[in-house]
This record gives structure tokens, C-alpha cells and sequence, in this order.
């Protein structure tokens, strides 16, 4: 009997190691199980905010479409006014030059049209014909394009300027050119 009750005691210890042996088991696979759940949910989590974000980042990207395309049109719309300014200077100097040109004596100004040296259009060469300093202003305007510009011009006795892009305008054959000053009748010259 004493031996029985000798086995017995060294095998409940066996068996209380088993028991807990699979207790730690059971609870350690729990644990790996409970795991797996987080990193699912946060894996779900964090597909739903990367879903979230690349949706943003689209709206935001055709906001900034939207404002540079309206940017544009705000651009190419302040360029038409600047031109519709521009051809309205234009139409009102040649009215009053029309009004006045019966009075005024001829403008002692003859113009002629060369190539650029640079290749860039053509450039105008204005000569003053007469004794004294003249202050003109040179209206030119583009009827293909529907633009215009006004210049002054401050015109040395018996002396010749040379006006082409790098004082302002690219002259083209077609392009209308007026020079006016208020002591003379306005001249007008097309460019061939």
C-alpha cells in the first residue's frame, strides 16, 4: 500500500503539469486567436482610412483642376478686356483724327517697313521730315489677332526711328498703323 500511495503522489503531479500544460496551451492560443482578430479589424480599420484618404486626395486634386482652369479663363478673360480696351483708344483716336483732318496740315512723318535684323516680323523705320521736334503717337492695331496698342514716340528734327518687338510691337503685313500728333492731320498706313 505504501507503494501504491507512493505511485499515486508522483503521478498526480504528472498529471497536474498536464492540466496545466494545456491550461497555458488554452490560454495561449486564445491569446494568438485574439490576436489575429485585432490585427484583422485594425487591417480593416486601416483599409477603410487608406479608401478615405486616396478619396480626398482625388476631390482635392479636381479642386485644383477646377481653380486652375478658372484662373485661366480668368486670364484669357482680363486679356479680351485689355484688347477691347485697347481698340476702343484706338477707334476714338481715329475718330477725332477724322474730324480734324480737313483743318490740319500734313504730318511730316513718312513711314517705311523693312525685315528684323533679329527675324522676328517686321520693324517700322519713322522719319521726321521737318525742322522741329515732334511727339506722335503710333496706334497700331492687328485686325487678324483683334489687338491694338498705343506708343508715344518723341521724334528728333530731320531723324529716323527704328520701332519694331523689342520696343513693343511685332508689325505683320495687314497690320494698320496710325501716327497722330495735334498740330497735323493723322497719318494711316497699312503694312504691305
Amino acid at each position: 500500500m505504501g507503494k501504491d500511495v507512493g505511485t499515486s503522489m508522483a503521478v498526480q503531479p504528472k498529471r497536474r503539469m498536464l492540466w496545466v500544460s494545456v491550461g497555458v496551451n488554452v490560454v495561449l492560443l486564445l491569446l494568438v486567436c485574439g490576436l489575429a482578430l485585432y490585427a484583422f479589424m485594425l487591417n480593416v480599420d486601416l483599409s477603410d482610412v487608406k479608401r478615405r484618404l486616396s478619396k480626398e486626395v482625388e476631390v482635392r486634386q479636381q479642386s485644383e483642376r477646377y481653380l486652375i482652369e478658372t484662373r485661366n479663363q480668368l486670364t484669357e478673360s482680363l486679356r479680351e478686356i485689355e484688347q477691347l480696351k485697347a481698340q476702343l483708344s484706338y477707334k476714338e483716336a481715329d475718330s477725332a483724327a477724322r474730324t480734324t483732318v480737313a483743318v490740319k496740315p500734313a504730318l511730316p512723318v513718312v513711314i517705311g517697313f523693312r525685315s528684323s535684323i533679329l527675324g522676328k516680323g517686321l520693324v517700322a523705320e519713322i522719319e521726321n521730315t521737318s525742322d522741329r521736334h515732334l511727339t506722335v503717337i503710333l496706334a497700331v492695331r492687328n485686325p487678324t489677332l483683334s489687338t491694338a496698342r498705343r506708343f508715344n514716340l518723341d521724334l528728333e528734327p530731320r531723324s529716323r526711328v527704328d520701332f519694331g518687338h523689342l520696343e513693343g510691337w511685332q508689325f505683320a503685313s495687314g497690320d494698320e498703323v496710325g501716327l497722330f500728333n495735334d498740330e497735323f492731320g493723322a497719318l494711316k498706313v497699312t503694312v504691305p
